[in-house]
């Protein structure tokens, strides 16, 4: 049997796809690129904002087309929208077969046997163990330069606006041996990038008969594979993001100086309501603290306009935060209530639409004046880049990233995907730098 899978949201989703057609593979299933072509339909979904469960429900419209040229064909939801709405779905949305949650994906190929039947079939059911430890995920859409390498699973830090610790369920972290195996295997396959994840990586912790490791040691592992081997991570909360951690990023070179440290607000009343676990200041000092250790660290983050409760005056102390951290890179957003959350329990979405419009507004605004002050900074500087492909743009360009995870195209020459080259920044706009291959 055929089957075809569309992943939604995270890096999580991607990587969990990849854990999904390497069980079915294994069950003699046969992984397809065109929907066409399937007799299950899988859709990985992601549950983090609304328009983001919106987005599935126009697509299973969308298929009904398909399933009315291929009567054989029968659609399934994976994933955390799964695990949040459950048979929901099948009874308002007629064309979905089974609905199975992020920690039973082994179970799928006996639920596909229920399928086949003419059953409908519902797996959600959350693990305080499963990891997929030993699975290792068949990357049919892989560049064959970078990968995702899941090193725990789930999350308990219960941000009053977040909806994943519901739908993926307690933090747990999978054996190292078993990480580090799957990053020497990666490597030994001809891949230059593997990036470490989980829904907060700086809280792993494994512990077993034969001891205890934590992020800093795994990571260290990791990177000891082959200095030709960069190492990335997503995503840290800054709770506990620690000096260990960074003294081992300062101490390999091939570990990427770039943190992606989600603030979501720059007001300590606004996270103390989020229940972030910190406030505006100690923010601020880990940021210090990565300057120290990683002057050229690039630092991302992620933040939410017109949360519960916003005045203007948090909505100031979340523009004062950019304008001292001065990001690289945002993800930013508009606070969208989501069920089943403490939000959605207790607090009150109080903040108009258009109010929350206009302070996202100002935030993107800025977001992207500082970008282009930084990327200014970057003309003339000389980068050691790893090249991944070709130019969105032009054919006759390649473009790369270096430690810092900045985009730098440049003019195709005599160099391939997966090559380490130097390129010297020649000019920028916000989102990218653009360069020229220098000898070094």
């Amino acid at each position: 049997m055929n089957f075809y899978i569309e992943s939604y949201g995270c890096q999580m989703n991607l990587a969990d796809s990849e854990v999904v057609c390497a069980i079915l593979q294994k069950e003699g299933y046969v992984a397809v690129d065109d929907v066409e072509q399937a007799d299950y339909m899988m859709i990985n979904t992601c549950a983090i904002r609304d328009n983001a469960e919106q987005r599935i429900r126009k697509r299973l419209r969308e298929l009904r087309a398909v399933q009315a040229r291929h009567p054989q064909l029968r659609i399934g939801i994976l994933g955390c929208m799964a695990e949040r709405l459950q048979s929901q779905l099948m009874t308002e949305e007629d064309n979905v077969s089974f609905v199975v949650g992020p920690d039973a994906y082994r179970r799928l190929p006996q639920l596909l046997v229920q399928v086949r039947q003419g059953q409908l079939a519902v797996d959600t059911e959350l693990s305080t163990t499963e990891t997929y430890a030993e699975i290792e995920p068949v990357r049919r859409h892989s560049n064959g330069i970078s990968a995702y390498i899941s090193i725990m699973r789930g999350c308990q830090n219960y941000c009053a606006y977040c909806v994943v610790p519901y739908t993926r369920g307690r933090e747990r972290s999978r054996d190292p041996e078993t990480i580090v195996a799957e990053a020497q295997s990666l490597f030994n396959q001809g891949y230059k990038e593997v990036t470490l994840l989980g829904q907060n990586v700086n809280s792993y912790h494994f512990k077993d008969d034969a001891g205890e490791t934590s992020f800093p040691q795994l990571m260290e592992r990791v990177a000891q594979i082959s200095p030709l081997l960069r190492v990335r991570f997503a995503t840290s909360h800054p709770k506990d993001l620690s000096d260990e951690l960074l003294q081992v990023m300062a101490a390999y070179d091939n570990i990427c100086n770039c943190i992606h440290l989600p603030v979501q607000s720059g007001s300590s009343r606004m996270l103390k309501i989020m229940n972030r676990h910190y406030d505006a200041d100690w923010y601020l000092e880990r940021v210090a603290a990565i300057r120290k250790y990683l002057p050229d660290c690039s630092i991302t983050t992620d933040v939410i306009a017109g949360f519960c409760t916003e005045t203007e005056e948090d909505h100031q102390a979340t523009l004062d935060m950019f304008r001292k951290v001065r990001y690289d890179y945002a993800y930013m957003f508009k606070f969208s209530m989501r069920p089943n959350t403490y939000a959605y329990k207790h607090l009150v979405d109080d903040v108009d639409d258009k109010e929350k419009t206009r302070r996202l507004e100002e935030i993107i605004a800025l977001q992207g004046q500082i970008a282009l002050e930084n990327n200014q900074q970057e003309i003339d500087k000389v980068y050691e880049i790893l090249v991944e492909g070709v130019s969105h743009r032009s054919d006759k360009q390649l473009f790369g990233r270096n430690r810092q995870n900045k985009v730098i195209v440049f003019d195709r020459q005599d160099v391939q995907p997966g090559q380490y080259i130097w390129v010297k920044v020649t000019d920028c706009t916000a989102a990218t730098l653009k360069g020229v291959i220098v000898d070094m």
